[in-house]
């Protein structure tokens, strides 16, 4: 579903919703199969050989420019318009910096020590929660989140096993959590997040 915006101010081709892109594509139906084939690629390579980096604000835009540098000039740069989706608004785009950098910080500092799994699953989401909210790209937030999130708990000794979770109620918890409602959102992070050492190795 694409974002609530007024196309006219958007980056989008005249009379369209389509976003102006290096591929010359006016079609957003065309262009969306043409970024998921070109986005997934690059996601798989991510996961063989990831971008390295402190997992802070920087990083995440890092991140993006990778995965979107093909498809749009700006990959990488935080959005200059503000946007919302399937009724949730997300913050201003003069907030976003002030935001991101409070909640990458946290991040980059983050520590599972001493936590049980219950409450790691409440901090983690809290924190995808946020980075959902402060949504600084103009397109292609929740693929870059999902990539960053996996190699940060990665990094924290976790797998974060997205694809067992079914997408519609994934995408059902992350509407609650901007109501304020977290609980589905930390149920299916609980389900999500296993630790390394308990995965079974399989040859």
């Amino acid at each position: 579903m694409a974002y609530s915006i007024d196309s006219t101010a958007a980056d989008c081709y005249p009379g369209t919703t389509c976003l102006v892109n290096k591929l010359e594509i006016q079609d957003e139906t065309i262009l969306a199969e043409k970024e998921a084939a070109i986005v997934f690629a690059k996601a798989s390579l991510l996961d063989q050989c990831p971008i390295q980096g402190g997992f802070d604000f920087e990083h995440y835009k890092q991140i993006h420019h990778f995965l979107f540098c093909d498809l749009y000039d700006w990959a990488g740069q935080i959005r200059t318009i503000n946007i919302g989706k399937k009724g949730t608004t997300f913050i201003s785009a003069n907030e976003i910096e002030r935001c991101a950098g409070a909640c990458f910080a946290h991040i980059a500092s983050f520590s599972p020590e001493g936590l049980s799994h219950h409450e790691l699953a409440t901090e983690i989401a809290d924190f995808y929660h946020t980075v959902n909210m402060i949504h600084p790209f103009r397109e292609g937030n929740g693929r870059t989140q999902r990539v960053f999130f996996a190699q940060w708990l990665h990094h924290l000794g976790y797998n974060f096993d997205l694809i067992s979770i079914d997408p519609d109620e994934f995408m059902i918890a992350t509407i609650f959590a901007a109501q304020g409602v977290m609980d589905q959102l930390v149920h299916l992070f609980e389900e999500a997040i296993i630790p390394l050492d308990n995965m079974e190795i399989t040859f």
